[in-house]
């Protein structure tokens, strides 16, 4: 779908002629923005300055912030509110956070408080039921959706997750399942968002659901064995003091879930090098598998450990690849 929304189309009011198409441009607008309009977008339309007060003053529009309206033949609706916040935000606004996450169907219910970012040479005054973050946004953090700029997907879950405090956590796995957000998408956008306000927390976050993904990644992993029939392997196997969740001790041959360690993390990467270096050491082969290829491609997985065991070749480029 395209991201820009089609104007429906509505009838030509009664009235001179040379009303009509500023009343039927007005109410576009008004139908394409859920009753919301900006001073601006009524001047362009062809409205006077009167004209507008003329409408503010009779009630027909009612202010939601400073040149922001709304007008009283529709409801007061949350699409309304966000819509305005992100109009009154002005210039190179962005909807953020789980506002964001609302717009775009990944959370069920909207906040009560609006979230915007704008660019760092902008400073709005604090609005009621708006929140204002100053930041320059990556272009691969940004999209248009229902003709409104929010964040994009990866960065919304990880803003909204943070947002959300308790039930963050819960919000991330969620978007996580069926891979609707993928983990790679995550761990990049926090990559492109270091050091900004809430990326520690969701540093910490994404960290989490990492781990939680692997452990039941892992669950998927042994279930796929014992379903296979395939013999040989043990849980909690260890080698010279290393605990490995899938061993093959026949063959000499382990099976990991491949932990997707969050980008900026030297330790985590530089403790699994060194464990499969400790690992080569004594003669062992550490077999690399994708949670994403587990849940899509079992039946290639399980060929791919089958031939590491035999001893057969491995396609580094398959489902599952044996650790340089």
């Amino acid at each position: 779908m395209s991201d820009i929304e089609a104007v429906p189309s509505v009838p030509v009011p009664a009235g001179p002629a040379s009303e009509r198409p500023q009343a039927t441009l007005l109410q576009a607008i008004l139908l394409r923005q859920a009753g919301v309009i900006t001073r601006e977008q009524a001047r362009a339309a062809g409205l006077s300055s009167d004209a507008v007060d003329r409408r503010l003053a009779t009630r027909r529009w009612h202010p939601v912030h400073p040149r922001v309206y709304r007008d009283g033949g529709f409801p007061d609706s949350d699409e309304a509110r966000v819509r305005a916040a992100v109009a009154w935000a002005g210039e190179g606004a962005v909807l953020s956070g789980a506002a964001a996450a609302w717009w775009q169907g990944l959370l069920a219910d909207p906040p009560s408080v609006v979230g915007v970012t704008v660019p760092r040479r902008r400073c709005p005054r604090p609005r009621p039921g708006v929140a204002v973050r100053r930041r320059e946004l990556d272009g691969a953090d940004a999209r248009t959706v229902r003709g409104v700029r929010v964040t994009a997907a990866a960065l919304t879950v990880l803003e909204a997750a943070v947002e959300l405090g308790a039930d963050g956590p819960g919000f991330l796995d969620r978007s996580l399942a069926g891979a609707r957000v993928p983990f790679d998408d995550l761990a990049a956008a926090h990559a492109r968002n270091l050091g900004a306000h809430g990326a520690a927390a969701a540093g910490r976050l994404l960290a989490a659901a990492a781990r939680r993904g692997v452990a039941a990644a892992e669950h998927r992993l042994c279930g796929l064995l014992r379903a296979a029939g395939v013999s040989g392997w043990a849980r909690d196997h260890t080698v010279a003091g290393l605990r490995l969740d899938v061993a093959f001790p026949a063959a000499r041959v382990t099976v990991t879930v491949h932990d997707r360690t969050v980008p900026g993390d030297p330790g985590r990467i530089a403790e699994a090098r060194w464990r499969r270096a400790v690992l080569r050491r004594q003669g062992w082969r550490v077999l690399l598998v994708d949670p994403v290829e587990l849940t899509a491609r079992p039946a290639a997985v399980l060929g791919e450990i089958l031939r590491a065991v035999s001893d057969g070749p491995t396609a580094p480029a398959g489902a599952a690849r044996v650790a340089s």
